[in-house]
């Protein structure tokens, strides 16, 4: 009988998971920007983290 192999995943290109606390409001304003552009709540969160870090910190900020 055939096995299947798993791909090694280089964990280093995996997402990690955080939680994060936000105020009722912004959180209601979060998921209005993310139902009107069709968009889940945590891209625009990675979005605007990943905006706040290259306009904060250029020389850390992630080639991707």
């Amino acid at each position: 009988m055939a096995t299947k192999r798993k791909a090694k995943v280089d964990d280093s290109k995996r997402m990690k998971r955080m939680s994060v606390g936000f105020p009722p409001e912004l959180i209601a304003t979060l998921e209005q920007i993310a139902d009107k552009q069709k968009v889940s709540v945590g891209w625009i969160v990675r979005d605007a983290a990943e905006k706040y870090v290259s306009d904060r910190w250029p020389l850390l900020a992630q080639k991707g």
